[in-house]
């Protein structure tokens, strides 16, 4: 550790780098649904099949929440993060080579791969959640975990016209080749420059005191390795009798029902419902999500100003959350205009509105237990990603028996008003949850939890 009397700036190198992986990570869940309406051409497949390839994603993705948070707090965010981006970047490389089969076996070998991109995937996010809670004081959190859930957006901004490109004149496979090679050299990348607040070689003292002396969980990764049992499940327990994780996890899982949306069918949307050509929509879908990039960021910026002026930790989460997810219900109008440029309007708005709302990553760094920041990460996430199982599926079954997106839409702008009535009446005051550890020796059943302002 370099010593000056400067802090240095390290943290904000980190944020970038998760802001990095996570646009990666989102272009390739996305790559599926730019490539949707070509696949369903090519190899015959209708909406409801279609609907269920969007979800094998999902699948493999809640199935490994739990234990991609048990890796990162047994092994540590560097490695386990490094093996999940290359493994994911992988199995979408090959996502490109289906086509060389019969129509059955490529769908088959589609599910199977997409559901193996879920399962790599797992670890990211507890794992974005953790870094954070390591690297930045709690005045900083929301602002940071704004930007790295903000990269969703940002990477239908980037790469969604690129991957229109491709796909319109090179095909679809294509997509999935360049998209899965970006990430094969990120993950090089990542074991070069993250490091733990300790660890690192740039850090100086007196940027790390700043983020210890202002709730910096700066020694999380110090410890690893010690413990060689499995999961805590009455660490589990507790945080599910718990009303206010509860309501974080309901708010989280509508949040992402309106995310899921938007990474699945909302491509298909243009070019089906709205008659756009696929390089159209490819485009026309990152108006939307430069919208929600702002509003992510901005969300973040609000909170943490709120914080700062002396506002409650409950009061500066929640407030942006309400407001937010209200606007995102815009969404609805869709079904009422017929004119292109107010129907992205819309769409644009309620991405707006989604992004200033999307801020559970900032709360679970705010309430996770310290003993167990990536399995807290994990079991949060879990919950969430229910909704890339549910809403593809439910989408894929409306469609297919009313013969259009109008109720599809209803069907999203309810989530955004289930997660209002959730963060309104159910989660109640936002606080760090502290754990009870059983009695050494003696039944974990004991254990009891409690809680104390973070």
């Amino acid at each position: 550790m370099q010593s000056t009397k400067k802090p240095t700036h390290v943290r904000y190198l980190i944020l970038l780098m998760l802001f990095l992986v996570t646009t990666i990570n989102y272009a390739d869940r996305a790559t599926i649904a730019i490539a949707g309406s070509s696949l369903q051409k090519d190899l015959g497949i209708d909406a409801v099949t279609l609907g269920y390839i969007f979800s094998a994603f999902g699948w493999a993705y809640v199935a490994g929440q739990i234990p991609g948070g048990w890796l990162l707090d047994r092994f540590g965010s560097k490695k386990i993060y490094a093996l999940s981006i290359f493994t994911w970047s992988l199995f979408t490389v090959l996502q490109g080579y289906v086509g060389e089969f019969g129509m059955s076996t490529a769908i088959v070998a589609l599910f199977m791969l997409r559901f193996l991109v879920g399962l790599a995937e797992a670890p990211s996010f507890p794992g974005n959640a953790r870094i954070v809670a390591a690297w930045f004081p709690t005045a900083e959190r929301g602002t940071a975990s704004a930007i790295f859930n903000s990269a969703q957006y940002f990477a239908t901004v980037l790469f969604a016209p690129l991957m229109g490109w491709i796909v319109y004149s090179f095909g679809w496979q294509h997509v999935f080749v360049v998209m899965g090679g970006i990430g094969i050299v990120f993950s090089l990348i990542w074991l070069k420059v993250i490091h733990s607040p300790r660890q690192h070689p740039m850090i100086n003292d007196e940027e790390f005191k700043y983020i210890a002396d202002n709730g910096g969980m700066v020694d999380m990764d110090q410890d690893k390795g010690k413990k060689v049992d499995g999961p805590k499940w009455d660490y589990i327990r507790q945080l599910l009798t718990n009303r206010m994780m509860l309501g974080v996890y309901l708010g989280q899982y509508c949040i992402n029902g309106i995310t899921y949306f938007f990474l699945t069918w909302f491509p298909v949307y243009l070019v089906q419902e709205r008659g756009m050509t696929i390089l159209k929509a490819g485009f026309i879908a990152s108006l939307p999500a430069i919208c929600g990039f702002i509003g992510g960021v901005l969300g973040g910026v609000i909170s943490d100003y709120l914080l700062r002026k002396g506002h409650s930790l409950t009061f500066a989460r929640k407030a942006p959350i309400i407001a937010g997810l209200l606007v995102s219900s815009s969404i609805v109008a869709c079904n009422y205009v017929d004119i292109e440029w107010m129907v992205v309007g819309f769409m644009a708005l309620a991405f707006f509105g989604k992004g200033v709302g999307a801020l559970g990553w900032a709360v679970v760094s705010d309430t996770s237990p310290k003993q167990i920041a990536g399995l807290s990460g994990g079991l949060f996430n879990m919950f969430g990603n229910l909704a890339s199982i549910t809403t593809p599926i439910v989408i894929g079954y409306i469609i297919s028996s009313t013969g259009s997106f109008k109720w599809a839409l209803v069907f999203v702008g309810c989530n955004a008003l289930v997660a209002v009535f959730s963060y309104l009446v159910i989660v109640g005051p936002i606080k760090r949850v502290v754990l009870k550890e059983p009695p050494v020796g003696g039944p974990e059943t004991n254990g009891k939890l409690s809680q104390a302002h973070s």
